[in-house]
């Protein structure tokens, strides 16, 4: 129950431990962090062919390949990466890493604290900075100068902003998905409510949960709230109305159940709690003069894109990086709502497609 922990398969990550303490934005710091992460194809002698992948909240470093040992779902971009792909492994080098305060390997609230304990509701609080600034450490142990493009949606779409903003030299190009460059009131507002339902569960413990016996309850009601979220109220409707079930219940509440329970079988919840609060806090213009005065510095090629029937990351908020960076706003035509950047990967790849070729 839960996300990765020490003793379980490692299946395809590796590892990386970044010993020194680690200073974070918001104030404390970490002792040392382990990064778990993983690569698809061969680093060019030059480093020129490396592309970084961005995961998104419930996310991980299994981009591409088989549910199995160590992986309790298929990867979450097959369609987008791999052979032939726009993410040609056969000329691209691509890395994915779990993200800081993650909980598939990468030193999170799961992980254990210096007192062998897991570190629970005494783990910092993390920003997108603090997570950048983690995989620009990776990308410095694998001899990766600069990316050839660095690609995300969603909660990774603010770490691949982040990049292009905070490193412009280490950019070649942006690929910009389904995400902001600030959060809305909107959204901390679902979020906030998603961490109450978690908190308001008594397994919570104020964070300081076994990891065997974790708040499994509040995830999977704040797997619902999300899952609403994520997909087009059209789609619900037209998938299930008022449909009743056999045993009474109506389908879409048994659907979002059936979310809410995998979510809490895989992933952890302080992991789930400091994540969230990581996107409430997102504002790519803080401490740079704003949002436009911050995109003005990004050198790398860009393409920013939206899903039209997103109501979680509406095309207003992809529009205003668009205009910043100068170039137009691409639309994904899809009926799933914010889900799309994940559903429709015939159109994210053939975007991708047009972004390298540039």
């Amino acid at each position: 129950m839960g996300g990765w922990v020490e003793g379980d398969p490692a299946g395809d990550r590796r590892f990386l431990d970044l010993p020194a303490p680690f200073e974070l934005e918001r104030g404390g710091s970490l002792p040392g962090i382990r990064v778990a992460y993983e690569t698809w194809g061969t680093l060019a002698p030059d480093g020129g062919n490396a592309v970084l992948v961005e995961h998104a909240l419930t996310g991980d470093s299994h981009v591409v390949g088989p549910a199995g040992p160590g992986h309790p779902t298929p990867g979450w971009w097959g369609g987008v990466v791999g052979p032939g792909a726009a993410l040609d492994t056969d000329r691209f080098f691509v890395v994915c890493a779990n993200v800081l305060g993650g909980c598939q390997g990468t030193t999170g609230p799961s992980s254990a604290a210096p007192d062998g304990r897991p570190w629970g509701g005494r783990f910092p609080e993390v920003t997108v900075g603090d997570q950048v600034r983690v995989e620009a450490a990776l990308a410095d142990a694998l001899g990766v100068q600069r990316f050839a493009a660095v690609a995300g949606g969603s909660m990774g779409g603010m770490r691949a902003l982040e990049w292009a903003v905070r490193f412009p030299g280490r950019v070649g190009a942006l690929f910009f998905l389904a995400s902001a460059a600030v959060a809305s009131a909107d959204q901390i507002g679902t979020q906030t409510t998603q961490q109450a339902a978690v908190r308001a569960d008594p397994r919570w413990r104020d964070g300081g949960y076994p990891l065997d016996d974790p708040p499994v309850a509040g995830l999977d009601v704040a797997r619902r709230i999300a899952h609403l979220t994520y997909r087009s109220a059209g789609e619900l409707e037209s998938r299930f109305g008022t449909r009743l079930q056999e045993d009474g219940r109506f389908a879409v509440a048994s659907y979002l159940q059936h979310h809410g329970a995998k979510l809490a079988a895989r992933f952890d919840a302080g992991s789930y709690v400091l994540l969230t609060q990581a996107m409430n806090t997102w504002d790519v213009g803080r401490g740079r003069g704003g949002v436009e005065a911050a995109l003005a510095g990004v050198t790398a090629r860009a393409l920013v894109a939206g899903v039209d029937s997103d109501r979680l990351y509406p095309v207003e908020q992809q529009q205003r990086v668009a205009d910043a960076l100068g170039v137009p706003l691409r639309l994904i035509r899809s009926p799933y709502g914010h889900d799309g950047f994940l559903v429709e990967t015939a159109e994210v790849d053939a975007l991708l497609r047009e972004l390298l070729a540039g």
